[in-house]
């Protein structure tokens, strides 16, 4: 079995915020900095090359695959911010509320956090964080 590409790094993550960010992307990732650095009561470290990650969990599938992955985190992707979360059909009340977005199977993408309602954004991560520390502890 190959080894996961997205691994704990001790790369800058200013250096990666500093080469990626736009204007309005910069003062938006130091938000979610702070809130994720908040939520997780851990320190930021980079993840492969492009995600600012927070804490970790180790996860095992029922294929047999195992790796470890950050409880909470971000990239920058292009002209948009991704959160990566870990949220089930209970979210989508929530995620109707929280503002201009697209949703992928785990990743919210959005252009500004202006766009989005700050106190659900910051439910949906705690939930996520509950998620993930319930399935795999």
């Amino acid at each position: 079995m190959s080894a996961n590409k997205t691994q704990a790094t001790d790369e800058s993550v200013d250096k990666y915020i500093a080469s990626r960010a736009n204007g309005q992307q910069l003062a938006d990732c130091h938000a979610l900095m702070a809130l994720m650095a908040r939520l997780t009561g851990q320190p930021t470290r980079m993840w492969g090359p492009s995600i600012v990650g927070y804490g970790s969990y180790r996860y095992t599938y029922e294929s047999g695959r195992s790796g470890e992955a950050p409880l909470a985190a971000f990239a920058i992707r292009g002209r948009d911010l991704v959160v990566y979360l870990d949220c089930e059909d209970h979210a989508k009340p929530l995620l109707a509320r929280l503002g201009k977005h697209k949703m992928g199977k785990s990743c919210l993408y959005f252009r500004q956090l202006a766009d989005l309602d700050a106190s659900i954004l910051e439910q949906l991560i705690v939930d996520s964080i509950a998620a993930v520390k319930h399935r795999y502890g």
